[in-house]
């Protein structure tokens, strides 16, 4: 348990510590928010607010991870090194992108290619990674390795992992609209996370997984991070995460999932990123078909907005809805833990 309290305290502190530094040197540097001119007009205030906040959760996360194993027994697995790997590269994908709307003072940074291209490089990369050094599974997975019989190959592996690491990222980007709103989330995913990892790693024969523990380790540093930077983060925020934080982030909740076997519950734990993302999905479909808009304005969250509702209101009730989500997440797997040791049928 040690090397788990030293991962989230180490984390957190980093992000508490690292995050107004971070803040001061932004605004030295005159590095401020570009508001999407479609936007919520009460966010014009938000303009030149310190963005690209996601560096200080990067570093923070790697802080606490490694900080975990200096004086503790067990090493680093292959496993939680290729999630830090990937949450730092997802990160630099990120700021590329930011930099680019701080230089052109808009808020548009690298091309839809552009930014797709570096997402998937990052994405295939922890597939392969996954496949070929990590040794993970290709079997398709609920919440135990094998337990649906459905094997993907390395090709299909690397394929579907590349599409759940892209999307994820690119849901809580989407997300990433109010202030807290995707920190506070995504601080509830990685602790049911770092549940699950401990669990597993405490149930051997069930789960078979040899890095459990590890992973473990760096969902508790992720979880440390992000409530570290929601600090200075909540609303109303001294600093944002930009794209560098939320794609971090989205990418380091996909490949913690599918490094513990956690596939098709990845949804379940990050149903609101789901939710977010099908309201985008259903009005663009909606007026490219029939030329209406189904919410006043997409992502959902600033429908909430449009409809009068405060800030902090929509923040705190997406909050509860990401909460109840990880629960029932957690419910499934502990349901789904009980027909493994044959309690449940």
């Amino acid at each position: 348990m040690v090397p788990l309290i030293v991962s989230g305290t180490v984390a957190f502190t980093v992000a508490v510590v690292a995050t107004p530094m971070l803040s001061r040197w932004l605004v030295r540097h005159h590095i401020g928010q570009q508001i999407r001119d479609d936007g919520p007009q009460r966010h014009v205030v938000k303009a030149g607010t310190p963005t690209m906040g996601g560096v200080a959760i990067v570093v923070a996360v790697a802080g606490g991870y490694f900080a975990a194993h200096i004086g503790f027994a067990g090493g680093f697995t292959r496993s939680g090194i290729l999630v830090v790997l990937v949450t730092a590269g997802a990160g630099a994908v990120g700021f590329a992108d930011d930099m680019l709307k701080v230089r052109r003072r808009r808020s548009l940074g690298l091309s839809k290619r552009a930014k797709f291209a570096g997402q998937l490089l990052v994405a295939v990369g922890f597939g392969a990674g996954g496949m070929w050094w990590a040794h993970l599974s290709s079997q398709l997975s609920f919440t135990r390795v094998g337990e649906l019989g459905i094997g993907l190959g390395a090709a299909g592996w690397i394929a579907w992992t590349a599409f759940a690491l892209v999307g994820t990222a690119n849901a809580v980007n989407l997300t990433d609209g109010l202030d807290g709103l995707a920190s506070g989330s995504a601080a509830f995913a990685f602790s049911a996370l770092a549940f699950i990892g401990y669990w597993e790693f405490r149930h051997p024969t069930i789960y078979h997984q040899a890095a459990s523990y590890d992973l473990a380790i760096a969902s508790i540093a992720c979880a440390g991070a992000t409530a570290g930077f929601l600090w200075w983060n909540a609303a109303p925020a001294k600093i944002f995460m930009g794209d560098t934080g939320s794609l971090a982030i989205g990418t380091a909740i996909a490949a913690i999932a599918f490094s513990m076997g956690l596939q098709l519950l990845l949804p379940i734990l990050g149903g609101l990123y789901v939710i977010v993302t099908l309201s985008v999905i259903i009005q663009v479909v909606s007026f490219h078909l029939f030329g209406k808009r189904v919410f006043r304005m997409a992502p959902l969250h600033h429908h909430f907005e449009l409809k009068g509702w405060p800030e902090t209101t929509v923040i705190v009730r997406f909050w509860i809805l990401a909460g109840l989500f990880t629960l029932s997440g957690l419910v499934a797997f502990y349901a789904d833990y009980l027909v493994g040791k044959g309690e449940l049928r």
